[in-house]
């Protein structure tokens, strides 16, 4: 079958010179081996890359913060022309409507699980994230002091998603019109 094929094409390249022309163009291009059909490319998978959310997860905590518990009105606040007695009534409410919002986001639970000014040791291949070395450090660890304050710890992390527009991410409370 090859024999017939490679005769007839000897022929139409001897006697007629546009098959000649066309043969000719086709050996000197780079032409893939008859025998091989040519592998199938693997389908091309894009890759995208997540995109990175529009607000910032510390304006979500601030909005959190100011629509529970109106804690940026009171740190925003001119203190100077009320009382100590209003200021620490107001504080009150705040503080505790603040609390509520940061355990169920982050359920906070102390580093160290012991009282204030109580005597501790600190591991001699401790954490710096979790222990601050303050007073006279001196010599190499174990440690032995005196806890000033217990630390905090989230043990969990669960901020709502943003689900509001580009324009408005950096908004931590919108603007409030009564109709």
């Amino acid at each position: 079958m090859h024999l017939l094929l490679a005769m007839r094409a000897f022929f139409a390249v001897l006697f007629r010179g546009e098959v000649a022309a066309r043969v000719k163009t086709a050996l000197d291009q780079r032409v893939q081996p008859v025998g091989e059909p040519p592998k199938p490319s693997a389908p091309t998978v894009r890759i995208e890359r997540p995109k990175a959310p529009p607000r910032s997860e510390a304006i979500t905590l601030l909005a959190a913060l100011q629509r529970e518990a109106r804690f940026l009105d009171l740190a925003q606040e001119s203190l100077d022309e009320y009382s100590d007695a209003q200021v620490g009534a107001a504080a009150r409410d705040v503080l505790r409507d603040a609390r509520k919002v940061l355990d169920r986001l982050f359920a906070l639970q102390p580093v160290l699980n012991q009282e204030e000014g109580v005597s501790v040791e600190v591991p001699a291949e401790f954490d710096a994230g979790r222990f601050r070395l303050t007073g006279n450090v001196t010599g190499q660890p174990p440690f032995r002091g005196r806890l000033v304050h217990h630390g905090w710890q989230a043990t969990k992390c669960e901020l709502p998603a943003w689900s509001g527009s580009e324009a408005s991410a950096r908004v931590v409370a919108p603007a409030e019109v009564e109709l």
